[in-house]
């Protein structure tokens, strides 16, 4: 007979599969309006970065780098894609009073999209030993202490899915462009066994069907308002990277909790008339695919029919490749919308 541990993880994985099914069928209509900012014919250019800073010199660095962003004339907003520290430091609740002192002096505003280092990870010894349920809990507390608004000195209103305990997953529109930022983390969405544990525990495996929801409810409203406003893209923003072109093997059993999350983005991107752009962090080297265009490896893998040709993911550099932000442009009236460049940081050598 199974121990309690596998059926716990069959049950949380046959869930989540489920949550894919009837996602489908939900209501397309958003459940609030999205805020608005600038016009929507004017170009706007922001910044991207994650994966820092990892260490003790681009700790003391990261101040220069947030001075370099904000001495930037073209960039008005700012996105973290989450890890806001490497995985094997103390997640301490000072560290990330630090961390949130730094953001405020970002000039823009600041959308923080929360990453696997800085609670899914924190179970381990070098990490503190935390039950990474109360580190998410004061990451949320810390961070998102004022739901619906920005971070930065020039704090913004957002949409925010507060309301379900999860004030992290935010929506915004600027220039065309629907905006989307939602905390799915590596570690496998945080479904991989905390220390000590072969399976996911009840509780770590309730928070992820419960999150994992509020996920796919919040692409599914992204999406509708956007084709509501006729807009010309779609930007969303995460931490975990669910197509890692670095892992030559990937194994179902570290990927599974991606699958209704993957699901939902195809089958919203292959509805929507325009681009779709998917901002990740997590596996540090800057990449630029189309993960589910045909002849792809993960349609196969995600077990996904049909190939999603306008989906495009850009993965930024992060960990000891952050030497560079990403800088984006949307133009409106441009048949790709969204164009980039990478900057390289002052005194970073590349």
């Amino acid at each position: 007979m199974s121990s309690w541990r596998h059926i716990v993880s069959a049950t949380a994985a046959l869930s989540l599969l489920t949550l894919a099914v009837s996602a489908e069928s939900a209501s397309a209509g958003p459940r609030a309006a999205d805020t608005v900012t600038g016009t929507h014919d004017a170009p706007f250019t922001f910044a991207v970065i994650g994966d820092m800073p990892y260490g003790d010199a681009e700790i003391a660095d990261f101040p220069h780098v947030i001075s370099q962003i904000n001495a930037d004339p073209d960039v008005s907003f700012v996105s973290h894609l989450g890890d806001i520290k490497n995985g094997s430091t103390v997640c301490s609740d000072s560290y990330f009073q630090m961390i949130k002192s730094e953001f405020d002096q970002f000039e823009d505003p600041l959308v923080y999209t929360v990453g696997d280092n800085e609670w899914t990870d924190c179970h381990r010894p070098n990490n503190g030993s935390y039950n990474p349920l109360e580190r998410l809990a004061k990451i949320r507390q810390v961070f998102f202490a004022r739901p619906g608004f920005t971070l930065g000195h020039n704090s913004v209103r957002v949409t925010s899915q507060a309301d379900e305990g999860v004030p992290e997953n935010v929506r915004y529109t600027r220039a065309g462009v629907a905006f989307a930022a939602f905390d799915v983390v590596g570690s496998n969405n945080s479904m991989a066994p905390w220390t000590g544990n072969t399976q996911p525990t009840p509780e770590q495996a309730t928070e992820v069907l419960s999150r994992t929801a509020s996920v796919i409810e919040s692409i599914r409203d992204t999406f509708a308002a956007a084709r509501h406003r006729h807009d010309r893209a779609v930007a969303l923003m995460m931490q975990a990277d669910m197509f890692d072109p670095t892992v030559s093997d990937p194994s179902y059993a570290d990927y599974y909790a991606f699958q209704p999350i993957v699901a939902a983005i195809a089958r919203e991107s292959a509805a929507f008339d325009g681009p779709v752009y998917l901002f990740n962090g997590d596996s540090h080297l800057y990449n630029s695919d189309q993960p589910l265009a045909a002849g792809s490896s993960w349609l196969s893998f995600y077990h996904l029919t049909d190939a999603v040709p306008n989906l495009h993911r850009i993965t930024v550099d992060g960990s000891s490749n952050a030497k560079d932000y990403l800088k984006v442009t949307v133009q409106p009236h441009n048949p790709q919308v969204l164009s980039w460049t990478r900057v390289p940081l002052a005194g970073s050598g590349s």
